[in-house]
């Protein structure tokens, strides 16, 4: 049975542009049992959102501001929170704000037991983002919704080829991430436990609840952790786990790298560039001459398993072990 959420929108500190990305996102959680936004809709500045909420079902909740300087919307939002947490069935709560004002509700929602999900832009105060047990940037969710497949590897070529993080502030920085999962593994690995790639992202998620991929250009936890020289990724059908590099030589490192980059791409392989990129990204200081080669594909040609299909750009890398 899906877990059922009320959707709470701080119309004051939200844009109506954002209002299909917040709900693809709570989507992936459960069911929306309540949609309401809190604002003063005799202002002129919320007619923004005014579409928005006949297009998808929203109630608007009215809040004039009797008083300058006082948020009301704050004071309304809070309390239908606690009544539907006494009266309602429900298994978690969407707060979206970038207000810290709802530090406490978030607070006092996951104390009696109930999941919170936050979302709020960029500037989002620290201490409401911590109270959450999962925070998301709106940015990120609208940069995502709006930008298709190729467009997203293309972002992380762009990355791996010029080395840089990408500009949003980031609460954890890739390496204390990949600190944090060295971490869990060795522990898992101390109590004769496997560490599955589930478990490194609900852990990763609770100690940083902000913690996003895409906020370093990834849709998918294991295309982000494969780009992280320490760690390595093991799939065995639909199981895949998370390991550490270890007692091997560089060299060992990245053609193991390499080699499974090019198997799970599938019949169709994976171009050179593509694949250049990624091993950049990965080993930030890899050099194919270091390797006993003055080119790039004639160092992929000589993996006995691996084939080379078309020319020019479109080269590509296929797997295809000897019979």
């Amino acid at each position: 049975m899906e877990e059922r959420f009320a959707l709470l929108i701080d119309a004051d500190n939200v844009s109506a542009k954002y209002i299909k990305p917040i709900l693809d996102e709570l989507s992936k959680y459960g069911n929306v049992t309540y949609k309401r936004i809190y604002g003063d809709w005799t202002r002129p500045n919320s007619a923004g959102w005014k579409e928005e909420l006949l297009q998808n079902s929203i109630t608007p909740i009215q809040q004039f501001s009797y008083t300058y300087g006082k948020n009301a919307t704050d004071s309304a939002m809070i309390i239908d929170a606690m009544d539907m947490l006494y009266a309602s069935e429900l298994e978690g709560f969407c707060l979206v704000s970038s207000d810290s004002d709802f530090t406490r509700l978030a607070s006092r929602l996951r104390e009696s037991g109930k999941r919170v999900i936050g979302m709020g832009e960029a500037k989002t105060p620290l201490p409401f983002r911590k109270a959450c047990e999962i925070f998301t940037e709106l940015e990120l969710l609208l940069e995502d919704n709006m930008m298709g497949a190729a467009e997203r590897e293309e972002k992380v070529g762009l990355h791996a080829v010029s080395g840089k993080e990408t500009k949003k502030m980031i609460s954890a920085t890739r390496e204390q991430v990949e600190e944090a999962v060295v971490k869990i593994i060795t522990e898992n690995k101390n109590n004769d436990r496997e560490t599955g790639l589930g478990e490194v992202g609900s852990r990763l998620v609770k100690l940083y609840p902000d913690f996003d991929v895409r906020r370093y250009g990834y849709s998918l936890l294991s295309k982000f952790l494969e780009t992280l020289p320490r760690l390595m990724l093991i799939q065995e059908g639909t199981k895949v786990s998370v390991a550490l590099y270890e007692d091997k030589s560089r060299k060992e490192m990245v053609e193991e790298y390499i080699l499974y980059q090019i198997k799970t791409s599938g019949e169709n392989g994976i171009p050179l560039s593509a694949l250049g990129n990624r091993i950049r990204l990965k080993f930030g200081d890899f050099k194919v001459r270091d390797y006993g080669f003055s080119q790039f594909k004639p160092y992929i040609q000589s993996f006995p398993e691996v084939e080379l299909q078309g020319e020019g750009e479109r080269t590509k890398a296929v797997y295809a072990p000897e019979l």
